[in-house]
C-alpha cells in the first residue's frame, strides 16, 4: 500500500509542483488581460496570471527533471519508481493548470466569485487537466503508466494534500482563504 501511494505522488510530483507553485509566482497581469466573456463576467479573473502560469508550469518541468535525476539514486533505498519522459513531465506541469483554469472559467460562469468554493473541483481539476493533457499528446505512456489502482490513489491522497497545501499558502499570506 505504501508503495502505491509513494508511485502515485511520484507521478503527479510535476503537476502537484506547478499547481502549488503557481500562487508563489503569481501576480501581474491577468491571463484574460482583464477582459469578459460574452456573458459579461470575467474570463478567470485577476487570480490567473501569467507569471503564475509560466513560473507554475518551469517549477514543475524542474521538480520533474529533478526527479529523473535523483530517481536513479533513489532506486538503492526504495524500489525502481516509475520512469517519466520530459513530455510527461511537461504535459503533467502545464495540464494541471489549464485544468485550474478552466474551473475558473467555469466558476465565472456560474457566477461564483473568486476564492469561493468548489467542492471537488477545487481539489481536483488540476489532475483532471494533466491527465487529458497526457491522454491526447501520451496516450500510450498514461494508460500503462496511470492504472487504475494508481488512479485511485491520486483520487484520494489529492485532496487531502491540496487541503494542507492551502492551508499552508493561507497561514503564509499567499491566499485570501484556506480552501
Amino acid at each position: 500500500m505504501l508503495d502505491l501511494i509513494i508511485d502515485a505522488m511520484w507521478l503527479m510530483l510535476p503537476a502537484y509542483a506547478a499547481n502549488s507553485s503557481a500562487v508563489m509566482f503569481g501576480g501581474g497581469t491577468p491571463i484574460d488581460l482583464g477582459r469578459n466573456f460574452m456573458d459579461g463576467k470575467r474570463v478567470l479573473g485577476d487570480g490567473k496570471t501569467v507569471r503564475g502560469f509560466v513560473g507554475g508550469v518551469l517549477f514543475g518541468v524542474l521538480v520533474g527533471l529533478l526527479q529523473i535525476y535523483i530517481s536513479h539514486y533513489i532506486q538503492f533505498f526504495y524500489h525502481s519508481l516509475p520512469s517519466i519522459p520530459v513530455l510527461a513531465i511537461f504535459c503533467l506541469s502545464a495540464g494541471a493548470l489549464f485544468g485550474d483554469m478552466i474551473a475558473s472559467f467555469i466558476k465565472r460562469r456560474i457566477s461564483l466569485k473568486p476564492g469561493s468554493p468548489f467542492p471537488i473541483v477545487d481539489q481536483l481539476d488540476f489532475v483532471a487537466g494533466a491527465w487529458i493533457l497526457l491522454i491526447i499528446v501520451m496516450p500510450v505512456w498514461f494508460y500503462q503508466t496511470f492504472t487504475l489502482k494508481i488512479i485511485l490513489a491520486v483520487l484520494i491522497i489529492t485532496p487531502v494534500l491540496h487541503f494542507l497545501t492551502n492551508i499552508l499558502g493561507y497561514l503564509m499570506g499567499k491566499k485570501k482563504v484556506p480552501w
